[in-house]
């Protein structure tokens, strides 16, 4: 019998605020046009003051539980990807752990925009070793916090937003449920996508630093490279996709992966327009919003690839 990760529950939690790129053309030197053909987005979202992302997190986290259908003491871990954490400790995890009163342990996960692929292959691994029956994994962050606004080609790129999911652990011969991950990352490129500050260099929070053009050269190749080796590993190819849900950081980025791996566009999840790059948040806001929006069906096949600062990357292979 094989023991794998069930998909039981997913949600999203967005800041109320919402910055449409007119607003971003009144805050530094860009327009709309700019931004929408180096992009693709043309809206986010930013934290109120004084909206932490434990507090996003747990929104999302209570619209997971509900769609799964389960109280938060049913609950034995919580992953959080995060890289805008309230402190440096205690973890964003343990903080929504407080909150939703789950048993068990609490703690995250920092691989920038890869941080949910990562969670998610971490959670897989609990649940398959027997360590944990069910686990809330979230993605959640508040990048509006680290942006540098005087550098326009990159503080337009971002928001804040909140995603999750519940996995459940289920025993059986069936094939649903997570069939594989990769995870992946080279620090030789860790001056390409980074933050200048630190607890033990600056003792300053710092802002974000991105070499745009290799960044992008690097993320279509690795994308595409991961989410082919997960689906190798699952015994698949990317003619059994049904859905690739991408991390939403640049619609460029996501058109040529899909060509790359000769997925056709109609087949992607696309929320990039709406969010902005919400880094470790974007993949479960994606899968969040597709589901409300009727996308997905019993036993189709998702591939969620990530690649962020490390540079780190990855990909997960789930059968719905």
């Amino acid at each position: 019998m094989t023991r794998r990760a069930i998909l039981r529950g997913v949600g999203h939690y967005l800041p109320e605020r919402v910055v449409e790129n007119a607003e971003m053309e009144t805050m530094v030197d860009t327009t709309d046009a700019w931004i929408k053909s180096r992009s693709g987005i043309e809206r986010r979202h930013f934290a109120a003051e004084g909206q932490l992302t434990s507090d996003l997190a747990l929104r999302a986290a209570q619209a997971a539980l509900a769609d799964a259908g389960m109280e938060p003491a049913e609950i034995d871990a919580v992953v959080v990807a995060t890289s805008t954490p309230d402190t440096t400790f205690p973890s964003v995890a343990t903080i929504v752990q407080g909150k939703l009163r789950t048993s068990g342990f609490a703690f995250d996960v920092q691989a920038v925009c890869a941080g949910f692929v990562y969670a998610m292959a971490t959670a897989n691994s609990f649940i398959q070793s027997g360590q944990s029956q069910r686990v809330l994994v979230i993605g959640a962050e508040t990048f509006s916090r680290i942006m540098n606004w005087e550098d326009r080609t990159t503080c337009v790129l971002f928001g804040d937003g909140a995603g999750a999911v519940v996995l459940e652990a289920e025993e059986g011969s069936g094939e649903t449920g997570i069939l594989a991950t990769d995870l992946n990352s080279d620090g030789r490129f860790r001056d390409l996508l980074y933050v200048d500050g630190g607890v033990s260099s600056t003792q300053t929070t710092g802002v974000l630093v991105m070499q745009g053009k290799e960044v992008f050269r690097h993320a279509v190749e690795k994308l595409a490279q991961t989410a082919e080796t997960a689906l190798d590993r699952a015994g698949l190819t990317p003619d059994d996709v049904d859905w690739i849900v991408p991390h939403q950081a640049n619609s460029r980025i996501i058109t040529r992966t899909a060509q790359k791996m000769n997925v056709p566009m109609e087949r992607v999840v696309m929320t990039v327009q709406d969010h902005g790059n919400t880094s470790a948040a974007s993949i479960p806001l994606a899968l969040s919003v597709a589901k409300q929006n009727g996308k997905f069906k019993p036993g189709q096949v998702l591939v969620m690839e990530a690649i962020g600062g490390g540079l780190a990357w990855g990909a997960v292979v789930l059968r719905l």
